[in-house]
């Protein structure tokens, strides 16, 4: 655990407690802070309870005397109100953070002990838990005490305090980002950038500032580097290269660069410092297939060079890269059918990537939809043999499907079961059943790791019984 100790002997407030809420009380605590915490959660309530804070309704607060608010990242700061928890700190002048701006102020103090260590931001709207792991995947393997967390698996305050040879990876969502003024990280990722949680920025133009935020407080010694194959990141990428800040490094699939790193035909190759050298063959990769995959790879790659001069190594690591669960992930094959888990598809874009994978696809869709549903998505419906629609979206999708055979199945199991019947027993050499949902999973799971867990726990009930006898 990382504790922060700039609170300590100080009033506090935890606002949200979930699993950052949770974290950050329990370190706030360890520091020696004195903690008031509030969630609508009794369970939540209970367990900061027990780990030593005060649980009293925010009206309660001693807001007089409190030195922050730490605000879980799902809680509202700006879009499309302040949560009223906001507008009671501005009220008291009380400044408004997250966990992650603990940890940076912590890793500042660390530094002017002499116990710094190298933090990789990432950010993006689609590729930056496979990017984080990734980048964490090469510097375990090259030699460093690698820490992955922050959006993606541990908060980032259960991870070990900095040692020899740490290394901090941490995948930073938009909402983190506004309640982290103080993180500099050495390197800054931005994958991409698409319509996403536009009812938490207001706007794409609010959303594209916040992702370019974390790049624009990367320690000015550092690199960001940024995926250019879309028309905000690389507008954010063309600032970013004729600032005197951080070296911008572009990144590309399908476009020959002149300087950065590019992949043309599946192959890796690195043009930062002089003619274009050949890295590797990114189709080696068994688990990062696809375009998508190979844009996460290169920026992986570009992102962790300050740290490996090895080309070879990097390139080993990212060919051995073990690959993440719930992004397009094969749980099962039962006969001649793939089962493939790509629950973490929460919008149309990510979804792209998966249907791009693959033909004779039995897909199933739905959940709380994005603004823009699936309309993106028509160039890849002759792809899809039928579609098996569940949650709120399913009657939104079904009109835009139109003419695509689909059936309205409503509950994940109800398809799960429809799917694997129904490719079993059509023509294809090697349909796939693919869970790419283009939706939130919050009206019918927790999280889109409930739904990923729930639908590879339905395909192994159906190994136990072949998909020839459903019905």
């Amino acid at each position: 655990m990382i504790v922060p100790r700039g609170f300590s002997n100080q009033d506090v407030g935890v606002f949200g407690l979930a699993r950052t809420g949770i974290s950050a009380a329990r370190a706030l605590v360890a520091g020696g802070a004195t903690v008031y915490a509030w969630d609508d959660g009794e369970a939540a309530r209970r367990a900061v309870r027990e780990l030593g804070a005060r649980v009293l309704a925010m009206e309660s607060w001693p807001w007089d005397r409190l030195a922050a608010l730490i605000l879980s990242p799902g809680v509202p700061l700006t879009h499309p109100a302040p949560h009223a928890v906001v507008d009671m700190a501005h009220a008291h002048a009380v400044p408004v953070i997250g966990d992650m701006e603990l940890f940076a102020r912590e890793m500042l103090a660390a530094a002017a002990e002499g116990s710094a260590a190298p933090v990789i931001a990432v950010t993006g709207t689609n590729g930056k838990s496979t990017t984080t792991a990734l980048i964490g995947h090469i510097l375990s393997g090259c030699g460093y005490a690698a820490e992955i967390g922050g959006n993606i698996g541990k908060p980032v305050l259960d991870l070990n305090p900095p040692g020899l040879r740490s290394a901090y990876v941490l995948e930073v969502s938009s909402y983190q980002i506004g309640l982290s003024p103080g993180l500099k990280p050495e390197a800054a990722v931005l994958t991409n950038i698409s319509p996403d949680h536009l009812d938490r920025h207001g706007s794409m133009e609010n959303y594209a500032a916040v992702k370019a935020r974390l790049l624009e407080q990367t320690s000015r010694a550092g690199t960001v580097c940024i995926g250019i194959d879309d028309t905000y990141s690389a507008a954010i990428h063309s600032r970013f290269a004729a600032q005197n800040g951080p070296e911008a490094i572009p990144i590309s699939v399908g476009k020959v660069l002149g300087r950065g790193v590019f992949v043309i035909d599946g192959i890796l190759y690195d043009a930062q410092a002089s003619n274009a050298a050949r890295i590797m063959d990114l189709r080696a990769a068994a688990h990062l297939p696809g375009a998508h995959n190979w844009q996460n790879a290169a920026l992986a790659y570009a992102a962790t060079r300050g740290l490996v001069p090895n080309r070879q190594a990097i390139a080993d690591a990212i060919a051995n890269f073990p690959g993440l669960p719930h992004r397009i992930e094969e749980v099962g094959r039962i006969g001649k059918v793939r089962f493939i888990n790509d629950s973490k598809a929460t919008n149309a874009d990510a979804a792209e990537r998966a249907l791009q994978c693959f033909t004779d696809v039995f897909w199933i869709a739905g959940g709380r939809a994005k603004e823009g549903g699936i309309e993106s998505l028509r160039p890849l419906f002759p792809r899809i043999r039928k579609a098996y629609l569940i949650g709120e979206a399913a009657e939104e999708f079904a009109r835009t499907l139109k003419d695509v055979p689909h059936e309205l199945c409503g509950t994940l199991a109800k398809a799960v079961t429809a799917a694997a019947h129904d490719a079993e027993s059509s023509k294809a050499a090697s349909p796939v059943v693919l869970l790419s949902p283009a939706c939130a999973s919050f009206d019918q799971f927790r999280d889109y790791e409930q739904r990923g867990d729930a639908f590879r726990a339905l395909v192994q009930q159906l190994s136990a019984n072949p998909v020839r006898e459903a019905s």
